[in-house]
């Protein structure tokens, strides 16, 4: 089964499929140890990982490559955001050939101008494309796609630049009429309302894409209440809560002048091992080094 066909298979069954975010091997490969169904392959947490922030700095070769190794290391299927698709419908047509050749079993692009600003920040620089142009990204995707069920996910950010619901239900329509397999809505509105006037009020075939961040309110039980949510996505935590984790065993080694404190409150040596698949090493190593 090809990873688009796992992930509309999850998608189906689970309703919503859950995706933790990832920006490397090892944290993909502790989300599907916890569990989820997916990955989602984030630009911010990469972006954030290599000390940028998240602006269109981070080159597609860069994000590429990450989403690749993910995707062979985790086995889980992976959706990489490829934000605005790194230009135009050119470009798109392009990204989408690598990352199905990469592995992955979706992309999300947003309909965002190039070079984007990440859209939670205050007061940030929100500029969307025209429609129409973005529907020409939605159709080079799926003209570029070998696989079917690949999916294509266009995100509109009409919410996050301040039009308001019916810009973004318009939006939403176009982008399925130009053949988007589903919808990511996103706001930075602190409660849910916002999101849920828009789920309510959606009348469309494909099912819809959720990253509550900035609303932590709306939890799954709550998502399948509404209906309509196929994917919900878990967008920055990966990285968020291991910035906290070194912040705090950093400064308390550097406090006590010595790492005897913090044995109890990390990751054991031996746990980083199984991680790596020693065992599976010394194995090898006993079968072929002669």
């Amino acid at each position: 089964m090809s990873p688009g066909a796992r992930l509309r298979a999850t998608i189906a069954q689970a309703a919503p499929a859950q995706a933790m975010a990832a920006h490397n091997p090892l944290s993909a490969m502790l989300v599907a140890e916890a569990g989820f169904e997916a990955i989602w392959s984030s630009g911010f947490e990469l972006s954030a990982s290599l000390g940028l922030p998240d602006i269109s700095l981070v080159s597609m070769t860069q994000h590429l490559e990450s989403t690749r190794v993910i995707a062979e290391r985790s086995g889980l299927p992976v959706v990489a955001d490829i934000d605005t698709g790194f230009g135009n419908a050119l470009n798109v047509h392009y990204a989408v050939e690598q990352y199905e050749r990469a592995g992955a079993a979706a992309v999300v692009i947003e309909d965002k101008s190039f070079p984007k600003v990440t859209s939670l920040v205050a007061e940030g620089r929100q500029e969307l494309v025209r429609a129409p142009e973005f529907q020409g990204k939605i159709e080079a995707a799926r003209a570029a796609r070998r696989d079917p069920q690949f999916l294509i996910v266009a995100r509109t950010e009409a919410l996050i630049a301040g039009l308001g619901q019916a810009e973004a239900l318009a939006r939403a329509h176009a982008y399925e009429a130009a053949g988007a397999d589903m919808v990511l809505v996103h706001s930075k509105q602190k409660t849910p309302a916002e999101i849920e006037a828009f789920i309510a009020a959606w009348d469309g075939k494909v099912p819809l894409v959720l990253v509550p961040t900035a609303y932590p309110q709306m939890d799954v039980a709550r998502v399948r209440a509404l209906g309509k949510v196929g994917l919900v996505i878990w967008g920055n935590h990966a990285l968020r809560a291991a910035t906290r984790a070194m912040r705090e065993t950093f400064a308390r080694i550097r406090r006590d002048g010595g790492v005897g404190g913090t044995e109890g409150s990390i990751a054991s040596v031996q746990d980083l091992f199984d991680l790596q698949d020693m065992a599976g090493v010394k194995d090898k190593e006993t079968r072929f080094l002669r």
